[in-house]
């Protein structure tokens, strides 16, 4: 989290009037406007937390701050402290603090022992719009809430940011999910993210999720999910970004392209290349139709870059994918409720009968990727690389970016999606 003051609007506003909603400080919705409430809000509490009360978030508001978002605190343990007690003051369960102190015995406590404590609330919201601060401290906090998820660094984005991916399950058979590859595509952060939540709570209640049983959906298959793939560009479009050599230099690109509004229709990441015109697949094909269109230079969108891999978010997930030995990928994109199943003549084994049962699972209809579209993205180049399973799905219907409205009907249908692509991939 950043320095911010009365004033500062876009989604870092957004990310800092969650904590203050959460920690009971401010009533209404964000809105991303630091204004006369908000900066009320904010003095309140950093008055109740014994913080200096400047009205601004400093690096120490933003340590108090981040504790809800990240959905948990580190507690040293008092005399007469129970995880019982601690689960009724801070309306968690029993069965959460457990899941997030593996090792520790509930009937032994330790005077001074540090434990995690997660906050009873659910982490990854539907109510801001998203932002690399807010996808690192959602991650962090999960990692927390399940120890037992694996973190991992796939690579970095042009301005240096880490691109990061994360694990659920012991399986061998690996489902391999992304999103945020195109950056007014956001909306589909909060999607795979809230996924993975639900389905982690479902595996330490055994629950189950969409009908599927968590814990043996957890044995059989390995999901691995980079959210993120584009955070530069993301925090572009939210208003994460407002300043600076990239910001400025987005600019100068978007002046180029005067018929795609600035920020809003930016696709591609900070430097003008779109991530999704990266891979080996037909490139130069892909080339000579967007040349054709137009898109010669760094563009906020459909420019193919230079060279295949040139962009380092692109080239990072493709070194992540050969590293790996995923069994099944699902790259998530905008527009349509639709599920692109196929790239030119390639049919990999189960690829349509698991295509037919996502279609069916979301309600989305199943059709192969239209012609001018069906080269150099990474869903055309891992099926034509490992001759496996691979769908882009495209989620919504309007103007990317998606309002956040939409979030419930996409997630609804998605879900039971994401599921059954965890049952068929425990079965290949």
């Amino acid at each position: 989290m950043t320095i911010l003051k009365r004033g500062d609007t876009g989604s870092l506003v957004e990310l800092m009037q969650l904590a203050l909603m959460r920690s009971g400080y401010l009533s209404e919705e964000p809105d991303g406007i630091f204004g006369p409430r908000t900066e009320s809000a904010l003095l309140l509490f950093q008055r109740n937390f014994g913080l200096p009360q400047t009205g601004v978030t400093n690096i120490e508001t933003n340590e108090m701050l981040s504790r809800f978002i990240k959905g948990y605190f580190i507690r040293t343990v008092r005399r007469g402290d129970t995880l019982w007690s601690l689960a009724a003051a801070y309306g968690t369960t029993l069965t959460a603090i457990t899941a997030a102190n593996p090792g520790v015995q509930p009937n032994d406590l330790q005077i001074g022992q540090k434990i995690t404590v997660p906050f009873g609330f659910e982490i990854t919201p539907d109510n801001i719009a998203y932002s690399f601060d807010a996808v690192s401290l959602i991650i962090e906090g999960l990692k927390a809430r399940y120890p037992f998820i694996d973190v991992l660094r796939v690579g970095s984005s042009a301005m240096g940011r880490e691109i990061t991916a994360f694990t659920i399950g012991e399986g061998k058979n690996e489902l391999f999910i992304n999103a945020g590859f195109h950056a007014n595509e956001w909306l589909n952060i909060p999607l795979v993210l809230t996924f993975a939540e639900e389905y982690l709570y479902a595996f330490i209640t055994g629950d189950t999720v969409s009908g599927e049983n968590a814990r043996s959906l957890f044995e059989n298959t390995k999901l691995i999910i980079v959210p993120l793939v584009n955070p530069d560009g993301l925090d572009l479009v939210t208003g994460a970004i407002k300043s600076g050599e990239s910001f400025n230099y987005a600019v100068k690109i978007s002046n180029d392209y005067p018929s795609i509004p600035f920020p809003s229709g930016w696709k591609a990441n900070i430097e003008g290349i779109d991530l999704n015109l990266q891979y080996p697949a037909n490139w130069e094909k892909a080339r000579d139709i967007k040349f054709a269109q137009g898109f010669i230079s760094p563009a906020p969108r459909d420019y193919v870059g230079n060279a295949p891999l040139s962009a380092p978010e692109a080239r990072a997930i493709y070194d992540f994918t050969n590293q790996n030995d995923f069994k099944m990928i699902i790259a998530y994109h905008s527009q349509g409720n639709i599920i692109y199943w196929k790239y030119l003549d390639y049919l990999p084994p189960e690829s349509l009968r698991i295509g037919e049962i996502l279609s069916k699972a979301s309600g989305y209809s199943l059709e192969t990727t239209p012609e001018a579209s069906s080269y150099a993205g990474y869903k055309d180049w891992f099926i034509g690389q490992f001759n496996r399973p691979g769908y882009t799905v495209e989620t919504g219907i309007g103007v990317n970016p998606l309002p956040i409205s939409q979030f419930q009907s996409i997630y609804a249908a998605n879900k039971p999606l994401i599921a059954a692509a965890l049952r068929e991939t425990a079965r290949l």
